[in-house]
């Protein structure tokens, strides 16, 4: 990864636990990534891998139990109020959920309206509106149908677009977007990961894309890490983790996609439960040796 740009946002050997005692939850063990402008990292796992943890850490939703979140080098918690005003600007979420995190009470408008007030402190009167109206159309949505719309009149594609706006209304330097597909039609999913991807590379974003689906980190991300309980146990160029995967549970996550695009050693080869269960019990303990597979695609052994 030679010329690329100073890391924006970097999570140093993050980790966070919940409870104490026997009964304590390991959500994340030393985790470490750095997301730069103009690239997509996909953390992608199955429920319960750690990978929302780390996007709420990345949000400043959760303190880490150990390790530091960065942001342009420096630790977020030494802050002062203006640096945690940036960040907060700088670091914008869009959500799994498009309807929920939109309130039914307000129009599309609103909901563009508020961060612009909030962060945008060079806009205001007339050029507010004008901006809505930009934000909407770089989302490839209609200002004049859609603005004056209410959250349950759109559908659940272009109520994440409206998230998307949102976001963007900040003028962001990070997005990042937990699972923003997963509960929108199967039709619609692809376009908002090309909108994602296309805002990334438009606007230089760094992008964190939390996703359980292996198969859309190609579409969006240049770089992907497999996390399993708690762990990264297989990262790098994202091309090289899927077509060549070292890990168990990397090549157990593939073999659950159909897609056809996607390389397998044996195609027919189906998991049993038995052994996916196996691969989850290893893959599960502490892992601490690193070997690196090729330039760019590092994997995790116990």
């Amino acid at each position: 990864m030679t010329g690329m740009s100073a890391p924006i946002l970097t999570l140093d050997k993050v980790s966070k636990t919940f409870g104490n005692g026997p009964a304590a939850v390991r959500a994340a063990r030393s985790i470490s990534f750095s997301l730069h402008a103009g690239r997509a990292l996909a953390v992608v796992g199955e429920s319960g891998s750690g990978k929302t943890t780390c996007a709420r850490i990345a949000m400043r939703e959760y303190e880490p139990s150990e390790g530091r979140l960065l942001y342009k080098g420096k630790p977020v918690d030494a802050a002062g109020s203006k640096e945690i005003a940036d960040y907060r600007r700088s670091v914008q979420m869009i959500f799994q959920d498009p309807f929920a995190s939109l309130n039914p009470a307000h129009t599309i408008a609103y909901h563009l309206k508020r961060p612009l007030m909030l962060h945008r402190s060079d806009i205001r009167g007339a050029a507010v509106d004008e901006e809505i109206k930009a934000l909407l159309r770089q989302v490839k949505l209609d200002p004049e149908i859609v603005a004056p719309k209410y959250p349950h009149e759109l559908s659940g594609g272009q109520r994440q677009r409206v998230n998307i706006a949102r976001a963007l209304a900040a003028k962001p330097e990070v997005i990042v977007a937990d699972e923003p597909t997963s509960m929108l039609d199967v039709s619609v999913r692809l376009g908002v990961l090309n909108l994602l991807s296309e805002m990334k590379r438009e606007m230089n974003l760094g992008l964190l894309y939390i996703t359980h689906d292996i198969a859309t980190a190609r579409y969006v991300a240049e770089d992907i890490a497999v996390m399993y309980a708690g762990q990264i146990v297989e990262w790098g160029n994202t091309g090289k983790v899927i077509d060549n995967p070292a890990h168990p549970y990397t090549k157990l996550l593939l073999s659950a996609v159909p897609d056809p695009d996607i390389r397998f050693d044996d195609p027919n080869a189906q998991v049993s439960s038995a052994e996916a269960d196996e691969t989850r019990r290893r893959s599960a303990a502490t892992q601490e040796t690193i070997r690196e597979v090729e330039p760019d695609h590092f994997v995790r052994a116990a």
